[in-house]
């Protein structure tokens, strides 16, 4: 490879596409004045003979930028360093000028990553950002790919639209699952980019809604629902994560259970106070959930067709488990089920009169209710703990009482064990008596 002075219109071009070898430095180390100029070809098997410019980068250089070095013609000129490996500058007919690092990639590819613009930073902090590029390139990454990587990375916001129509397609209940997205979940990740969602901050965000007072499980549930959500843009190669940063996060015992159940005298008092309800269907509702020990939306979607009256037994086609399952019918559930009116062509056990669909909620009526009754802190869904709480008090085993609420777990059930204080009492008392060993003196 010879050195040789040529015309500047000669000199290659940033973004020429030119090959990586041909675009490779010249070996040789040109001795020139300060502003001199000196300029290396490489032969290739083209016909065409490229050109690379290799100037002393130094200050006096750099202030000595002017347009009138770009050759006639042409709109900009590249400068290359001849100490520092792939430092270049472009030069700009508009007077600008940028400092560029030109690297390999994993595959051989030759890449320029913008520094800065000249006069932004020194001719020292663009040696030392190259040096990093150079650096990155030769641990296998990519800078540029990088960048363009972090500008088609979205932010949850954007994102979160994508996976709300994903989850309509399959999910029983999406309204859920856009609630806490839009309660919980978007007011805090919206403008956040994908890439940027790190774990500290999520176990933070978690940690911030226990002391705003929000309940275990409702803590529990929008940590799911933003877990999956991630999950799921891991697999569809949503650009910006590389794991999921919500897994691995410390997750304190759930204990959600509450205790809350219904004496006979205030279940007295709610039936008064049904039975006085604008809705005339509400003490049907309520009623037959303290009859079953059902679920609300089982028996708002409950059809005739599901029930076998002879039988004694309703058919729950779509059970919170994802399972048919069979609630057996007391005598008081009959009873009140001979009492529904009927509707033509209505296959629901309990619809709405007005349009004779399922109810959308019946909390405003079920809310005046309680508090007519003087129990504003009763749930709806106290009523199914209350049907269990009746039953383990007549002595119900615990398996019997889990098979009729439905429960898919046998620990669930387990929260109705001390209900059953009189019957474990005698079974205590029976061993004691078959031991037959007097361990007092006082007796």
């Amino acid at each position: 490879m010879a050195a040789t002075t040529v015309s500047p219109s000669d000199l290659p071009e940033l973004g020429t596409g030119a090959s990586p070898r041909a675009s490779v430095l010249p070996s040789q180390n040109f001795s020139h004045q300060p502003h001199a100029l000196r300029v290396g070809t490489h032969p290739t098997s083209h016909k065409k003979e490229l050109t690379m410019a290799v100037v002393r980068m130094d200050a006096a250089f750099i202030n000595s930028l002017t347009p009138a070095m770009i050759p006639p013609g042409k709109d900009k000129i590249t400068f290359y360093s001849d100490r520092d490996k792939g430092l270049m500058i472009e030069l700009r007919a508009t007077g600008g000028a940028t400092f560029y690092q030109r690297y390999y990639n994993e595959y051989g590819k030759l890449r320029a990553k913008r520094i800065a613009a000249v006069g932004d930073i020194t001719l020292d902090q663009a040696r030392k950002a190259g040096a990093k590029i150079r650096g990155q390139a030769a641990l296998g990454e990519d800078p540029v790919e990088a960048k363009r990587e972090k500008r088609a990375t979205p932010t949850y916001g954007e994102y979160a639209p994508r996976y709300l129509a994903h989850t309509a397609t399959y999910q029983r209940s999406p309204e859920t699952t856009e609630q806490y997205m839009r309660r919980h979940i978007l007011p805090r990740w919206r403008k956040v980019l994908l890439s940027d969602i790190r774990q500290e901050d999520a176990a933070l965000w978690l940690g911030e809604m226990a002391q705003k007072g929000f309940a275990p499980a409702t803590i529990e549930r929008a940590r799911v629902v933003f877990s999956h959500s991630l999950k799921l843009a891991l697999q569809w190669g949503v650009p910006g994560l590389s794991k999921n940063p919500v897994v691995g996060i410390p997750r304190p015992p759930l204990n959600n259970a509450r205790e809350r159940y219904l004496t006979t005298e205030e279940a007295q008092r709610l039936k008064s106070a049904v039975e006085q309800s604008r809705n005339k269907q509400l003490k049907y509702i309520i009623g037959l959930l303290i009859q079953c020990g059902c679920r609300v939306s089982e028996l708002l979607h409950a059809e005739w067709s599901h029930f076998d009256l002879e039988r004694r037994l309703w058919r729950v086609a779509q059970s919170k488990t994802g399972k048919a399952r069979f609630v057996p019918l007391s005598q008081g559930a009959l009873d009140l089920i001979a009492e529904l009116p009927r509707y033509d062509r209505c296959p629901y056990l309990i619809p709405n009169p007005k349009t004779l669909k399922p109810w959308v909620g019946i909390f405003m009526s079920w809310d005046t209710a309680r508090k007519q009754a003087g129990m504003p802190d009763l749930r709806i869904h106290d009523l199914r703990h209350s049907a269990a709480s009746f039953m383990a008090g007549a002595g119900i085993d615990l398996y019997t009482i889990g098979k009729v609420l439905g429960h898919a777990n046998y620990k669930t059930t387990q929260r109705y064990a001390h209900l059953q204080s009189d019957q474990l009492i005698a079974a205590v008392e029976a061993g004691a008596a078959k031991l037959g060993v007097q361990w007092t003196q006082s007796r």
